[in-house]
């Protein structure tokens, strides 16, 4: 008699790796960071070192997300756009009264709150959809 193997459930979410995402959301905490040490302003290179951060951010989520050949990199790096915008706007609602006095940045405006998470998992789908076309490429194969 054959043994019937149920299937493995393949929820929305499976495949993900969220220690992976949320590590490199946090990784991308770099970008707040280095304004708020000053250090964007001490290069005095307008936005050079801000676009020049965002670059390498997302050739290291990319890199990641191949090396460690994760199912869905494409919803991986969504994701972790989305873990970004998170955790920045968490930054800044514990920053923002301590540096400023007051609670400032997107928790202070639900328009501003809600751009933040739709910028960053758009940031997440472009380097999403890099890391897809790389494994295209490669033949590394996945379904995104």
């Amino acid at each position: 008699m054959r043994q019937h193997t149920p299937p493995t459930p393949r929820g929305l979410f499976s495949g993900v790796s969220w220690p992976l995402v949320l590590g490199l959301g946090a990784l991308a905490l770099i970008r707040p960071l280095l304004r708020i040490t000053g250090v964007t302003d001490a290069l005095d290179q307008g936005p050079f070192v801000p676009v020049v951060t965002t670059v390498l951010i997302t050739v290291l989520w990319v890199a990641a997300v191949l090396i460690a050949r994760i199912p869905r990199p494409f919803l991986t790096l969504l994701c972790t756009g989305v873990a970004y915008g998170v955790f920045a706007t968490a930054l800044s609602a514990i920053l923002s009264p301590v540096l400023d006095g007051q609670l400032q940045g997107p928790l202070t405006n639900p328009f501003a709150l809600v751009m933040v998470l739709v910028l960053n998992a758009v940031w997440g789908a472009v380097a999403g959809g890099i890391a897809l076309g790389i494994r295209g490429i490669t033949g590394g194969g996945g379904d995104g």
